[in-house]
C-alpha cells in the first residue's frame, strides 16, 4: 500500500475529508519530492501538489499520481491554495496542527475567505514509523556509507590532529561518495567527549583521549546515524570499564528489541545496567529515536515514551556515559524491527579500538 493510500485510510478513520500537508518531511515521504518547498492538498479522490516555479521541472519529474499546481511571482502560496480549494469545492480544510504555528494559522485564515481551517491531529507520524521494504533498503545504503566513513576515519586518528580537521575530513568523505550529510557531525575528544552534542574545535588529540564521532549519510532521502568512540594511544582500566559497560548496555538493549516491547522498557534496561556501577546519573538523554527521512524521525525511546515496537520500525540505539573532566562514550547503531527481533543495519566494529 502506497503512502498516499495509507494516509487516505487514516483520514477516513479520523473523519477528515480534506487535509493540507505542510510539513516538508511529511510532503517528501508522501510524494517522493526532494525539494524544500511543497504542499499537498488531499481528499478521498483528489491529490494536488503545490510548489513554486523554482521546482516546476523537478516536481514534474518526481511527483507522480498528483495534480501539479505551480505558481510564480506575483502569485503567492496563499493564492495557489485558495485556487486549489475552490477547484476542489472545499469549504473546510484540516491542517497539521503539530507543524503549523499560530501566526501562520492566523495568516492563512485571514487571507483565505470562505475556507474554514481546522486543526488535525498528526495522522502521518504513526504511518512514517513503519517503513516499507524500499525505505529500509535506502536506510541500509546510508548505513553502508556510514560504516565506510568510520573505516576511513579510524586511519586518521592520532595524537596531534585536531577535532576540526577530523570533522572536515569526515564531511568530505561522505560528500565525495555522492551523498549529503544526514546532520552536522559531532567530533569531540578528551574532556570534550563528555558533551553529548559537542562541536569540533581546534583541540588536538592527545594520548589517553576518548574520541567520539557521531555522523550519518543521507541516501535516496533516507538517513543513517552512527556513533563510535575510540581511545588515542593507550586505554586505561577506567577507559575499558566505562567503554565495556556502554557496549554491554547497547548489545543487551538491542537483544531486547522485539515486536510488542515498550520503547520505555528498553530505555530502562540501559539505565539499570549503568546503575549497577553507580553511573546511571551520567546518562541524561534517551536511548534512541526513530530513523528515516529525518535523522530524528517519528518515535522516541526514552523514559516517557508511549511507543511500542512494531515490525518495520527503524530505531537508533545509543547509550552513553559522560563524565565531566574525564570524557564520554557513546556507541550507536541503527536497527530495524523484524518478526523475530532487531536486525542491526550498521556494522562498523564495536570492540574498543585503541588508535593508531
Amino acid at each position: 500500500m502506497s503512502p498516499l493510500e495509507r494516509l487516505r485510510n487514516s483520514m477516513s478513520g479520523a473523519s477528515t475529508p480534506a487535509l493540507l500537508v505542510s510539513h516538508i518531511g511529511n510532503v517528501q515521504w508522501l510524494t517522493g519530492f526532494t525539494g524544500s518547498f511543497g504542499y499537498v492538498v488531499l481528499t478521498p479522490d483528489k491529490a494536488v501538489f503545490i510548489t513554486d516555479s523554482r521546482y516546476a521541472i523537478q516536481a514534474a519529474e518526481q511527483v507522480k499520481g498528483y495534480e501539479l499546481c505551480t505558481f510564480g511571482s506575483p502569485k503567492s502560496f496563499r493564492d495557489a491554495l485558495s485556487e486549489t480549494a475552490t477547484s476542489l469545492g472545499l469549504s473546510q480544510l484540516a491542517f497539521e496542527s503539530a507543524h503549523v504555528t499560530y501566526a501562520t494559522y492566523e495568516e492563512w485564515s485571514g487571507s483565505l475567505p470562505g475556507l474554514k481551517l481546522t486543526p488535525s491531529k498528526d495522522l502521518i507520524a504513526s504511518l512514517r514509523m513503519v517503513k516499507s521494504a524500499d525505505e529500509v533498503a535506502s536506510i541500509e545504503k546510508a548505513c553502508r556509507l556510514a560504516d565506510a566513513t568510520f573505516e576511513h576515519m579510524r586511519r586518521l586518528i592520532q595524537p596531534g590532529i585536531s577535532e576540526y580537521d577530523l570533522n572536515l575530513d569526515l564531511e568530505f568523505f561522505i560528500r565525495r561518495n555522492g551523498s549529503p550529510l544526514a546532520f552536522d557531525p559531532i567530533v569531540v575528544s578528551g574532556p570534550n567527549s563528555a558533551r553529548p552534542h559537542g562541536k569540533a574545535g581546534e583541540r588536538k588529540l592527545q594520548k589517553g583521549d576518548f574520541v567520539t564521532m557521531d555522523f550519518g549519510a543521507k541516501v535516496d532521502g533516507y538517513c543513517s546515524d552512527l556513533t563510535r568512540t575510540v581511545v588515542v594511544g593507550e586505554a586505561s582500566e577506567r577507559h575499558r570499564e566505562i567503554y565495556n559497560l556502554v557496549l554491554r548496555a547497547e548489545v543487551e538493549c538491542i537483544a531486547m528489541m522485539k515486536p510488542g516491547v515498550a520503547a520505555k522498557d528498553v530505555d530502562a534496561l540501559a539505565r539499570q545496567i549503568f546503575a549497577e556501577k553507580g553511573l546511571d546519573g551520567y546518562f541524561g538523554h534517551g536511548l534512541g529515536h526513530g530513523l528515516g527521512r529525518d535523522v530524528h524521525d517519528t518515535g522516541r525511546m526514552n523514559a516517557s515514551s508511549t511507543d511500542v515496537l512494531e515490525v518495520g520500525q527503524v530505531w537508533t540505539v545509543e547509550p552513553g556515559i559522560y563524565i565531566p573532566d574525564f570524557g564520554g562514550v557513546r556507541i550507536e547503531d541503527d536497527v530495524v524491527i523484524e518478526a523475530d527481533g532487531a536486525r542491526v543495519l550498521t556494522h562498523a566494529p564495536k570492540e574498543l579500538l585503541v588508535l593508531p
